[in-house]
């Protein structure tokens, strides 16, 4: 086969690869190649997302994501309304159940503030004129910059950019396999000699890093998210996103109502340990990895009290009745019946840190001399995409590459 050459080679072609290639390509990057193993963009977490434009309100103003969430968030936006993309702004109201969860919801209302976000406590009667149907105790807190896009659509829309620059090329069906030789790596289209790589492979980002000995501390585990859904004629009891307070010791915001820019309406995602890093049904694909990710996860059962704990309700939350009675301390008038199947489901890549057994909040990204990998690239990944993207351009441009 024809060796290929690059500046940048990108591995994997989500939202977090695309927009690094389209920021590389606006900045006269030239000869960029993305490599994705599958027939089409965004087939995994960038496509299986729940579509949310986060405002940036839940983290830690130390972290990543709260560095490029707010202008993540915007840049979206924009994007959206360019391209003439679905954009429904239909903002996000986060809801107390008791004193313990209002002390909970003031401690965001300080990480907004902190982050530049827009965030507003409001009474319980504000929240009635926003949700009708929702309930909290005393106070809500209201996150006007919350909106919800078309994922799918979006990938799409991104793939035609990059394409257009005539700087990109993207590989479909060609994943990594090994590295041959320095900055060669070998794939079923052929070698590709690159510059520098840029790791963006999302749940196998691990084991791609592992190849370049970076790392090693670090482990993925994937957490499946289900969904139901309302039927139709009830799609009224939320108007826009209805979230409950969240466990700030974990990196999962909990069982919650969004209306999508197709009026449909969901309830979800699960965070259930799964067996597999694209275990999207019932049953696990391939042994191997089965058996490794269950030992971890027994591992973690033993060593992190969190994780039992979480790991202990989420797979309860199989049931629909189980489901619904989470749901029904944001809605009140939710009924069992009210609650469809759905076959919406996404993998979350979360990382372990692996020495401590603890689950990392934040993004991580690690460089070396010839790559830059990207790990836990989990929510609000998608929202922050083209400000991180801007990110990852400034660490890996070199006169070279101009």
């Amino acid at each position: 086969m024809k060796t290929l050459r690059c500046h940048f080679l990108i591995v994997g072609a989500g939202i977090i690869g695309l927009t690094i290639a389209r920021e590389l390509a606006g900045r006269g990057a030239k000869d960029i190649i993305v490599m994705e193993k599958e027939e089409a963009p965004g087939l995994h977490a960038s496509g299986r997302n729940s579509g949310i434009l986060h405002a940036g309100i839940y983290y830690s103003s130390d972290s990543l994501k709260a560095r490029f969430c707010v202008e993540g968030n915007r840049s979206m936006k924009k994007f959206c309304r360019q391209k003439s993309l679905a954009l429904y702004e239909s903002g996000k109201v986060i809801v107390a159940q008791d004193e313990s969860e209002l002390q909970r919801l003031y401690e965001l209302k300080k990480r907004a503030d902190l982050n530049g976000a827009k965030a507003v406590l409001i009474s319980e009667q504000q929240l009635a004129e926003l949700e009708p149907h929702a309930r909290t105790y005393r106070e809500a807190l209201y996150a006007p910059e919350t909106a919800v896009i078309d994922a799918a659509e979006v990938m799409k829309a991104l793939e035609r950019d990059v394409l257009q620059t005539g700087k990109v090329t993207i590989l479909y069906r060609t994943p990594l396999t090994a590295f041959s030789a320095e900055r060669t790596a070998d794939t079923r289209s052929g070698p590709i000699v690159f510059e520098k790589l840029i790791n963006a492979a999302g749940t196998f980002a691990d084991e791609i890093a592992h190849l370049f000995d970076v790392a090693s501390e670090y482990q993925i585990l994937p957490f499946k998210g289900t969904y139901k859904r309302l039927v139709p004629q009830r799609s009224f009891l939320a108007r826009g996103n209805i979230y409950p307070v969240p466990d700030l010791e974990n990196p999962f915001l909990g069982v919650h109502f969004s209306r999508k820019v197709d009026g449909q309406v969901f309830i979800g995602p699960t965070a259930i340990p799964a067996f597999g890093r694209e275990n999207y049904d019932m049953m696990p694909h391939g042994f191997r990895e089965t058996g490794s990710i269950f030992y971890r996860d027994a591992i973690l059962w033993l060593r992190n009290r969190a994780f039992r704990r979480k790991a202990l309700s989420e797979v309860k939350k199989y049931s629909r009745r189980i489901v619904h009675r989470e749901a029904k301390k944001l809605v009140p008038e939710l009924r069992l019946e009210d609650l469809e199947n759905s076959s919406k489901v996404g993998i979350r890549a979360q990382l372990v840190h692996w020495p401590t057994k603890k689950l990392v909040m934040d993004f991580v990204v690690l460089e070396c001399a010839d790559s830059i990998h990207i790990l836990n690239a989990v929510s609000p990944a998608f929202t922050c995409s083209m400000a991180f993207a801007k990110h990852i351009a400034d660490l890996c441009v070199t006169p070279s590459s101009q």
